[in-house]
């Protein structure tokens, strides 16, 4: 048998960072599905792809929380089950995520009709859900997952170093998708906010008035602010593991960098704290509803009274009984 890779030791601030890093994104992806469930008016079908792709990262994020806190020294049970769920929630975030930006450039730059994005859906179901699935099952059956030695983690398991094939089970049960969303998403949003422009540029020949053109300007760039931020951020996260990948792969001593190493728990366990920030917090008619809602569930505190009880009114005089009614906001008129 081959000699076992030397363990990347995790120290205890590293595990904690991650720790944290799990515990926000799962708080942010409860969030985004609350908000889902709270308010039917807000369930477009995009922000229905939302919540899926929010569903992968709350179990994505559980299941990294739990192997980081094991911190395994081994193969076990628990391992296989913990790799092989995050294996799964993992592969699936990167088709949700690819089906969002998909479905938008359909929408937007092809006008796709309501009964075509309809089905469309549904291959979105089979893909992103049996894909990742299918990949998981036939890796556990083979026994693929197991103890890595953190080399290409942050303490979870995923696939075995020992294994003979183990770069190509490491492409296809996420680097191989991983590294295909850092392409396809730039080029999508590349192309809509392309087409956003084109369509901005036409309407304004049209539209001759000022005060409208700013206004539809400004709600423009917002707009187009956001579609250069998804991709933005998914790679900011994601480059991180990739590079360490790469690095496992050269034998390098670099890949146990503690730098390289949290940078890497965190973008790969944070992405549901991102997509709350930008799709909860950063948007205006979900964030003043949560706001509001935040408000009536912890109501300000009714106000001190005086020992000697509150004060009593003075009686009002006859001569300004009449004038008294007029102050008073719930009383009629006089005519």
């Amino acid at each position: 048998m081959p000699t076992p890779a030397p363990p990347t030791e995790l120290l205890p601030s590293e595990r904690a960072v991650v720790l944290l890093s799990c515990a926000l994104s799962a708080l942010g992806s409860g969030l985004l599905v609350a908000t889902h469930a709270l308010w039917p008016d807000l369930r477009s079908r995009a922000r229905r792809l939302l919540l899926f792709l929010s569903l992968a990262d709350l179990l994505s994020a559980a299941s990294y929380f739990y192997g980081v806190l094991q911190d395994f020294a081994g193969p076990s049970w628990d391992c296989v089950l913990q790799g092989a769920l995050s294996t799964f929630a993992n592969t699936s975030s990167f088709f949700w995520t690819v089906a969002i930006a998909l479905y938008l450039y359909l929408s937007i730059v092809h006008a796709a009709r309501e009964s075509r994005t309809g089905r469309l859906l549904w291959a979105f179901h089979v893909v992103s859900w049996g894909v990742p699935l299918a990949i998981t099952a036939a890796a556990v059956a083979l026994k693929k997952i197991g103890y890595d030695a953190s080399d290409v983690s942050v303490g979870w398991c995923w696939i075995d170093l020992e294994a003979e094939d183990r770069v190509l089970w490491m492409l296809l049960t996420g680097k191989l998708w991983e590294m295909l969303a850092y392409v396809t998403l730039p080029v999508l949003y590349l192309l809509i906010r392309k087409h956003i422009n084109r369509a901005h540029e036409a309407l304004s020949e049209y539209r001759p008035i000022v005060t409208e053109e700013h206004r539809l300007g400004r709600h423009a760039s917002a707009a187009d602010k956001k579609l250069i931020l998804i991709p933005l951020i998914f790679i900011c996260l994601r480059v991180w593991s990739t590079v360490r990948f790469v690095l496992t792969l050269c034998g390098s001593p670099a890949v146990r960098s503690p730098v390289l190493v949290v940078l890497h728990g965190i973008g790969n366990t944070f992405q549901g704290g991102a997509n709350c920030i930008m799709f909860v917090l950063c948007t205006r008619a979900v964030r003043t509803r949560l706001f509001s809602c935040c408000c009536r569930c912890c109501p300000s505190p009714p106000p001190a009274r005086s020992p000697a009880g509150p004060p009593k009114a003075p009686a009002p005089s006859a001569a300004g009984e009449s004038q008294g009614r007029r102050l008073t906001p719930d009383a009629p008129p006089i005519t």
